[in-house]
């Protein structure tokens, strides 16, 4: 296996992409599909795809915590603030920035460089056309955040035992009030492990059930990116998804496990934690919380 990643390495790296070889005789790309191939023509097929995933990784990540940096700032979003009374400060972002630029640039980078060869080889298409329809990529994607949110969940429990937890997982929960930009604020080897969850499910649905699309594969990224930086953000909103999607986690479910460094494992559902009864304390704090409430309305 490793003889295989390396030779597909040096073969990627040596070679440049020509589209006419790659697209099917008499096949009419549409708009999105010359744009996705003029990306590649004529370029590394590995060195462009390193590009792409860690650009729209920076734009994602950080554009997805804009709205609620702003929203820190603006006094009639304070009441959605799940720990009101916990203050983000300039000191706070800028030790979380710095963490963060060191993980991209030096761990993550460095991964999504070795990505494609070991991806190519479980079937993972990068410059093929046609590309996949919004079906097959909303089946794929689907089962991805499922198939990550078990791994999530066992490792995240795994990461609070003492040893583990006392040497690697104590960095995440820093912030026992998290805002957006701390979802990937962690200990190199806990970004390394946590990371295969997301990378794995794609190259084991290769492997088990058919290809995968390099488009599916970002477009599957983009919205796990979406929901880490939600869960962390510290706001629980009227249109926030738990609300339609009682099995969803997000923010209301994952700050509770910041703030108290229990329960609450799993990252985008509800299920694992229910099933094995890893909410218990949590059900029992919303419970007192809505009894605080009532008790308030009638006096």
């Amino acid at each position: 296996m490793l003889e295989a990643v390396i030779e597909n390495v040096r073969e990627m790296l040596s070679t440049t992409v020509d589209i006419t070889q790659v697209m099917p005789a008499g096949y009419q790309p549409n708009w999105f599909e010359r744009t996705w191939l003029s990306m590649f023509d004529g370029r590394n097929e590995l060195l462009t795809f390193t590009v792409i995933a860690f650009l729209m990784h920076e734009t994602v990540y950080f554009g997805r915590y804009l709205p609620f940096l702003i929203c820190d700032y603006i006094p009639a979003f304070r009441k959605y603030k799940i720990q009101g009374n916990k203050e983000v400060t300039g000191a706070m972002q800028w030790k979380c920035l710095k963490s963060l630029l060191f993980s991209h640039f030096i761990i993550e980078g460095p991964l999504m460089l070795g990505f494609l060869p070991v991806a190519k080889l479980a079937g993972i298409r990068t410059t093929e056309m046609p590309l996949p329809g919004w079906q097959e990529m909303a089946v794929q994607i689907a089962v991805f955040f499922v198939l990550e949110d078990f791994w999530h969940y066992w490792i995240h429990r795994l990461f609070h035992w003492g040893p583990l937890y006392r040497g690697v997982h104590k960095i995440h929960h820093e912030f026992s009030s998290p805002f957006g930009m701390t979802a990937e604020y962690a200990h190199p080897l806990e970004t390394i492990i946590f990371g295969q969850g997301t990378i794995g499910g794609p190259v084991l649905y290769c492997k088990l059930v058919g290809s995968v699309h390099a488009v599916t594969m970002f477009a599957w990224i983009w919205l796990r990116l979406f929901q880490a930086i939600d869960a962390h953000s510290g706001y629980d909103f009227p249109w926030s998804l738990h609300n339609f999607m009682p099995f969803w986690a997000g923010a209301d479910h994952h700050d509770y496990h910041h703030a108290s460094f229990v329960n609450n494992f799993s990252s985008s559902f509800r299920w694992w934690d229910t099933l094995f009864g890893t909410d218990t304390k949590y059900h029992a704090f919303k419970a007192r919380q809505a009894k605080l409430k009532a008790e308030k309305k009638t006096e």
